[in-house]
């Protein structure tokens, strides 16, 4: 008896019933849970004004108790279990390997602005291209200073060189305005360490340096197309140079320059030969609600200010060197067998590891060599980690959202309607993407949740790690689709180049409609050979 007992099979789990399913079941009511978590996610942000962190969290709690998931389930239990929390386990899964990304590549990219730079490289490119090729000069400052450091962090640091080219010519500030927003929100769209790119890869988990190199294919054809535009529409709306903003950015010059002054004639020379921690970074911040500094004198050992600014190939290496690392660990197992130099390769091309090397790399490059304190490092790295804490949280709580689909049988019956419709799933993503995006206006919301929506539809199918890294990018080009004014960064653009809220809907939205479209187009072209 009992050996026959011992032989019954243990009797699957029942589906998922309660919640709202008591009332609409099957697939239809997975369905129904989904749209209307949507829809709430959607009126919670947009009409209550919810913090999306705490959205997004209310949200995947109401649609997993509508999908019958029990609350052992969601919570986990007060005494130790076999039971495994899905929030939790949606938050840390996703965390674990972006935040380590995001604060590493934040506070490499707070270096590199504070320590000149930007001015460095946008001064060189000015130089190189002459007065007739600004407009390109200003587009491929955006596009390379853009890969380190955030969207309103490039504004905020790059806006007054756009003053003085607009200023110096006499046209219309869009001309130089707009290529360099075009390069600023490509890089942050569609590479790594920014946030949207780096949580789509942790939600497919697919290695960064396909996401880098995808990025980089899709990015430049879609950011020609949208300099194209930038040139069009610069030479037919003129907007004058803000004249509040080049009196700040002035002022700001003149108190630095009268404090160096100052500074020299109280210490009237070196008073000691040692130390890197006699060195201090003082800073002014130029741009309002910024949160970021934008003005810094780095001072040498001995209170004289270190004026010059960074070499350009340093700026170039230190940028350059862990996207090498990461790209070259992607394809050593492809092109290597296993052996001791290819674990090498790959220890160092680790997103981790490559960008702690490039952060120290900044730290003594940029910093100590220059007369820069330890404690001076600390401070801008410390202060350039305050913002980041809501964009670490949003991206968590996305995951969230992600392992409830997945967990309460809604991805699954997402993804046998999808099939049905016919269309392929990377324009599926695209739309869905866009959607959330015009509705809601945050392109990192959009991203974290059409992947967490996503991610069940391609599993089992076998896709190449190149071919998910094309979905990420039609992900990330429908995140960035029509800024407009449910988006903070339309009032970023408008306030801080002094545009019309019209001219502002003519020249940035469009600009960023024609970048995500251009980008996704080649996306969705190269996914039919790849």
């Amino acid at each position: 008896m009992s050996s026959l007992l011992a032989a019954t099979p243990t009797p699957e789990a029942p589906p998922h019933t309660g919640g709202l399913l008591l009332l609409i079941d099957g697939t239809a009511g997975l369905l129904t849970v989904a749209a209307l978590g949507i829809v709430l996610l959607l009126v919670l942000i947009i009409k209550v004004r919810l913090q999306p962190f705490v959205a997004l969290l209310a949200v995947s709690i109401a649609v997993g108790l509508s999908a019958g998931l029990s609350v052992t389930e969601l919570f986990g239990t007060v005494q130790r279990s076999t039971s495994v929390s899905m929030i939790e386990s949606g938050m840390g899964g996703i965390l674990g390997h972006v935040a380590i990304i995001i604060g590493l590549g934040t506070m490499l990219g707070a270096i590199l602005e504070v320590s000149g730079g930007a001015e460095a490289l946008s001064a060189r490119l000015l130089n190189l291209f002459g007065e007739k090729r600004a407009p390109l000069a200003m587009g491929l400052t955006g596009l390379i200073f853009g890969i380190p450091v955030f969207f309103d962090v490039g504004i905020f640091v790059l806006a007054p060189i756009v003053y003085a080219a607009a200023k110096r010519s006499g046209k219309s500030i869009l001309l130089y305005a707009m290529p360099l927003l075009a390069g600023l929100s490509m890089t942050h769209a569609f590479l790594p360490p920014h946030p949207g790119p780096v949580a789509a890869a942790g939600l497919f988990k697919v290695d960064l340096g396909w996401v880098i190199l995808m990025g980089v294919i899709v990015g430049i054809p879609a950011v020609l197309a949208a300099w194209a535009y930038a040139a069009w529409i610069g030479k037919r709306l003129f907007v004058p140079v803000p004249q509040d903003m080049v009196e700040a950015a002035d002022e700001a010059k003149a108190a630095v320059a009268a404090e160096r002054a100052a500074r020299r004639a109280a210490v009237g020379g070196p008073t000691d030969g040692a130390g890197t921690d006699a060195g201090t970074v003082k800073s002014t911040g130029t741009g309002a609600g910024s949160g970021s500094v934008t003005v810094a004198v780095a001072e040498g050992p001995g209170g004289d200010p270190a004026e010059q600014p960074p070499a350009l190939s340093t700026v170039f290496l230190i940028i350059g060197t862990p996207l090498l690392l990461i790209l070259a660990a992607t394809f050593s197992s492809i092109a290597l067998d296993p052996s001791t130099f290819r674990s090498v390769v790959e220890f160092f091309g680790h997103p981790f590891v490559a960008l702690t090397i490039a952060l120290l790399m900044a730290y003594y490059l940029l910093g100590i060599r220059r007369g820069w304190s330890r404690k001076s490092l600390e401070t801008v790295s410390t202060a350039s980690l305050k913002p980041v804490g809501n964009i670490l949280l949003v991206v968590g709580a996305g995951g969230v959202f992600g392992a409830v689909l997945k967990g309460s049988g809604i991805a699954d019956a997402l993804a046998d309607t999808f099939n049905d419709v016919g269309l392929p799933i990377i324009v599926l993503a695209w739309l869905i993407s866009v959607v959330l995006r015009v509705a809601q206006g945050s392109a990192t919301v959009a991203i974290v949740t059409t992947a967490g929506i996503v991610v069940p539809l391609v599993e089992g199918q076998d896709l190449s790690q190149a071919h998910l890294a094309l979905i990420i990018m039609a992900i990330s080009a429908g995140s960035i689709f029509a800024s407009h004014v449910n988006d903070g960064g339309f009032w970023i653009v408008a306030k801080y180049f002094g545009i019309s809220e019209r001219d502002t809907l003519k020249s940035w939205t469009v600009l960023e409609t024609v970048l995500s479209v251009a980008g996704f187009v080649v996306a969705a072209s190269l996914s039919v050979f790849i």
